[in-house]
């Protein structure tokens, strides 16, 4: 507890002089909340639902029984459970270009389908006051689509995404074990449930999907311990986590994540962020971070903003930039020079919100600019390295909410330009495919 108290004696010398600046007199500041009793017997709302933004606002979607159970700021602590699910399918037409642009027979055609993308469980719960879990399953891979012998994909195996521990000893300090979602940037710690587009980020952490991926993830998610807290009125948080990343023989290097942001206007406490709030506040955050494991480094700052712009609508802007490297070391028992190029992401999604229709027309742009030093692209030229692996992502769509992010439907456009060897001459061609989805969010307690 000596950790609390040290933060909390910083949250309040914050404060005062905040106080003091603003022509506040002594004794008419609002008083924080710091009595023990209140934190040990959890008279507070709380989210035992991580994956989940804006969790007490969702809870009205709620239909069954279990799930009823208001959150009480004044009644006795109960040790309670939480069911829910989100599920995504969608309809969708993509060009074969669109996926494997180098290796395609036919990379103009059109491959058209009915898709189950997501399909998770989860379960969450508060087990003591300051300790609550997270579990969540999904499937692995997309059913109904094709395998590799060009079959349809029926059946799935569910595998286990999440599963977490969280204990908070005070606001500014929470530890968190398991494996969880981690990232250093903004749309990597996105829940599914709140995205603006379509789908993630192509490239926020595309080498931490797979276990085959240089930093062996699960769908973005690693084993390890992350600690998370607030301090200056909520304002400012910071998650610093160890995580298990790519494990050869059990002796690497431990993958480090850190991120560092403040809000300027409503704090954000979930521990999974919302791709858009859909004008429920006025938030305005700016956050860096940092990713790192042996050679490999990784560095982002990101903005985010969602706020009314009158009373009928709300605007949302997500925009962030990276730089990454597997670094030149390819004699170190623990390299990442070969498995990740230096290279710069660039991402921004705009939206707005009418508020009355509960439409959402947006747009998004993405692009992973590589520049590879000599030594990750052995035996090829690295001009031709760099633009056989760089590539551009822009697109839009629109979106309506049923009732919020509970349930709402998503038509978009997706292209994605290559360069592409070219048939007749040495260089490159400029090659862009389109993806169509029509998608179906429900989300339900």
């Amino acid at each position: 507890m000596k950790v609390c108290y040290l933060l909390l004696v910083t949250q309040l010398a914050y404060t005062s002089f905040a106080h003091a600046a603003n022509g506040i007199p002594p004794g008419k500041e609002k008083k924080l909340t710091t009595d023990s009793s209140i934190l040990e017997t959890g008279k507070r709302s709380y989210n035992p639902l991580p994956e989940i933004p804006d969790f007490a606002e969702l809870r009205k979607y709620a239909y069954l029984n279990i799930n009823k159970k208001g959150l009480q700021e004044d009644a006795p602590f109960k040790p309670s459970v939480q069911v829910g699910a989100i599920v995504h399918m969608f309809a969708s037409a993509e060009q074969d270009g669109f996926s494997a642009p180098h290796t395609a027979t036919a990379p103009s055609d059109w491959s058209k389908g009915f898709t189950l993308y997501r399909a998770r469980v989860l379960v969450g719960g508060q087990l003591t006051p300051k300790g609550s879990f997270f579990f969540e399953t999904d499937i692995p891979s997309a059913i109904g689509g094709p395998n590799p012998d060009g079959t349809k994909n029926v059946k799935v195996s569910p595998i286990i995404l999440d599963a977490q521990f969280q204990y908070n000893f005070c606001e500014a300090f929470q530890v968190i074990v398991g494996q969880q979602l981690i990232s250093n940037n903004r749309n990597g710690l996105q829940g599914a449930a709140g995205l603006m587009a379509n789908d993630f980020s192509y490239f926020q952490y595309p080498y931490n999907l797979f276990a085959n991926s240089p930093l062996q993830g699960n769908f973005g998610r690693d084993l390890g311990i992350n600690t998370r807290g607030f301090l200056f009125n909520d304002k400012f948080e910071y998650r610093v986590g160890a995580f298990t990343g790519r494990n050869t023989d059990g002796k690497g290097p431990i993958r480090l994540t850190s991120r560092l942001a403040y809000s300027f206007m409503d704090a954000e406490k979930d521990y999974y962020y919302a791709g858009t709030n859909l004008g429920k506040g006025k938030t305005f955050t700016w956050g860096v971070g940092a990713d790192v494991q042996g050679s490999y480094h990784n560095f982002s700052t990101d903005l985010f903003i969602d706020q009314p712009v009158t009373d009928k609508g709300s605007i949302t802007l997500s925009g962030a930039f990276q730089y990454m490297t597997g670094g030149t070391d390819t004699i170190a028992k623990y390299s990442f020079a070969r498995l990740i190029p230096a290279q710069t992401v660039q991402f921004a999604e705009l939206g707005y919100y009418f508020k009355a229709a509960k439409l959402q027309p947006w747009v998004k742009f993405e692009r992973q600019h590589i520049s590879a030093k000599d030594a990750q692209a052995p035996g090829v030229p690295v001009k031709d390295f760099d633009k056989f692996n760089s590539s551009t992502v822009w697109g839009g769509g629109i979106n309506y909410f049923f009732n919020a992010l509970g349930t709402n439907l998503r038509l978009s456009y997706i292209a994605r330009s290559y360069n592409v060897a070219s048939a007749t001459t040495a260089d490159f061609d400029k090659k862009t495919y389109g993806q169509v989805w029509a998608q179906l969010q429900f989300f339900i307690f």
